[in-house]
């Protein structure tokens, strides 16, 4: 466990370990606790993250749903120790979203659904 001063092996100054993005919080712009971070959708040929899918809702990941965003939404509060985006939890939930047994086939048209929607 790092201390204030120090960084662990899964972070450095400018680069987290995707491990210890997932899970972690989600606000909205009003300051409410939105969902958490259930994992991260990359670009295969360039390593970029490209959407964060955020889990909202259901109890011990029952009934959650999930809900991509993309990345750019998406900026890390040192406060909060969380990731706000400036959007409240109604827009969220009328975004693209599925249930953990009716994942998505992730091809360019579903992300351009999802991008569409936050543009």
């Amino acid at each position: 466990m790092a201390d204030n001063n120090t960084l662990d092996r899964n972070e450095t100054q400018d680069m987290i370990s995707s491990a210890k993005v997932e899970g972690t919080a989600v606000y909205g712009r009003d300051g409410e606790k939105i969902g958490s971070i259930h994992h991260l959708m990359l670009g295969k040929r360039d390593g970029k993250v490209r959407h964060a899918v955020v889990s909202y809702g259901g109890f011990l990941g029952m009934g959650e749903d999930y809900f991509p965003l993309p990345w750019n939404e998406l900026s890390y509060d040192e406060e909060r120790s969380g990731y706000v985006v400036q959007r409240d939890a109604d827009q969220l939930r009328g975004g693209p979203h599925y249930a953990r047994d009716h994942e998505p086939v992730w091809d360019r048209a579903y992300e351009a659904q999802v991008t569409g929607y936050y543009a």
